[in-house]
């Protein structure tokens, strides 16, 4: 503008040189009594006789109506007495540029919360070997029985056979169990058979017939659950165990069914000796190093792994979990003796590995050895 002007000049001009040219819909003064303009802000600057200023009209119209607005004030050629230019400078959707703003707010929240929330791999691993940790066996009463780490808090427990047992229904997570170990039921059983509320978890063979009319004798078992008939607790998978005690009956109800298979059985023939168990192969006695034998006895029931070097020095020591991972990475190891299952996998990293001994709880069925690995479990050392 050429000359000294002030705001009231500007307002003036803005109502005054627009009014009239369209209908009252998009007059400015019924807009902004109308509440679709907002309050219209104006900064000036004075120089050299020459007046510079800012124009800005908030507007809630659409953008056909905004432009027609725009353009109309784009039209002022006079402020007062002097003569004016206008020039659009922006047309800004201010709902565009809250979006970006609550846009980038909402990735900034997501991230932090996501950082903050997920937990972290040490933290991960922390969990999980808590619970391995919470599933050893423990020793209870003053015959140090074998008995999972729930065995003191328990309302109810569950009696089986031996160790092998506990192990294997922990491996289930079933930790409210304690072994009898051996044909006298210890009074550790009688007592604690009397404070809770008893399941006796037998084998289903003559040995699991036994210790059933044993406990019915000395205890207050409530329920009897068997595994499948020749079959021992200690070899069921878990959906054997969920099943076997599942069908669990009454102590009562126990006692009769195994009258009426008994005249069942007696029609039978007897057993020939290689229908049990194998026998051979649990009676070998391997002939390995005492070192191996000492590692065997304190691994049974930790779930862990030792590993070994030619010279039978240990080389690490680590949970079962972590054991084909780590082998894949150890250079030189000849012996490896781990609380857990020969499985084809291991077996396969061993032998790409050069190790000569794997050495276990247990093996895997239906395995293809290489010709220079040897396999052998704890019963085969310990026996």
């Amino acid at each position: 503008m050429e000359g000294v002007v002030e705001k009231p000049d500007v307002i003036g001009a803005l109502f005054g040189q627009t009014e009239g040219l369209f209908a009252p819909e998009l007059d400015l003064r019924e807009l902004q009594k109308s509440g679709r303009i907002g309050r219209i802000e104006i900064n000036l600057d004075s120089k050299q006789d020459k007046t510079n200023g800012n124009i800005n009209i908030p507007t809630s119209l659409d953008r056909v109506s905004t432009a027609i607005i725009a353009a109309s004030i784009e039209s002022i050629n006079r402020v007062g007495p002097c003569k004016a230019k206008v020039i659009l400078n922006k047309i800004e959707d201010i709902r565009d540029a809250r979006r970006r703003i609550i846009i980038d707010r909402a990735k900034e929240v997501l991230r932090k919360w996501t950082v903050e929330t997920m937990p972290g791999t040490d933290e991960i691993f922390r969990e999980v070997s808590e619970m391995l940790r919470l599933q050893r066996v423990e020793k209870y009463g003053p015959e140090e029985l074998t008995a999972g780490p729930e065995i003191n808090s328990a309302k109810d427990i569950i009696v089986v056979e031996g160790r092998a047992d506990v192990i294997n229904l922990l491996r289930a997570g079933i930790q409210n169990t304690i072994a009898v170990e051996g044909a006298k039921i210890p009074q550790s059983i009688i007592k604690i058979c009397k404070e809770r509320e008893a399941t006796a978890f037998l084998d289903g063979d003559r040995g699991g017939d036994l210790i059933l009319k044993e406990l019915q004798q000395v205890t207050t078992i409530k329920y009897v659950a068997r595994a499948p008939r020749g079959k021992e607790v200690e070899d069921l998978t878990f959906k054997e165990i969920e099943k076997a005690l599942k069908d669990k009956v009454p102590v009562e109800k126990a006692k009769g069914r195994r009258k009426k298979e008994q005249p069942q059985a007696q029609q039978l023939p007897q057993p020939i000796p290689q229908q049990p168990k194998p026998q051979p192969q649990q009676r070998q006695k391997k002939m390995v190093p005492k070192q191996i034998v000492e590692i065997a006895q304190e691994l049974n029931g930790t779930l862990e792994s030792v590993l070994l070097d030619k010279d039978m020095k240990q080389v690490e020591r680590m949970p079962v979990r972590e054991l084909a991972e780590k082998l894949q990475q150890q250079k030189d190891i000849d012996t490896v003796i781990f609380d857990g299952v020969i499985t084809q996998r291991l077996v396969d990293i061993a032998a790409e590995r050069n190790i000569n001994y794997l050495i276990a709880a247990r093996v895997s069925k239906a395995m293809k050895q290489p010709l220079k690995l040897k396999l052998m479990t704890f019963e085969e050392i310990l026996a």
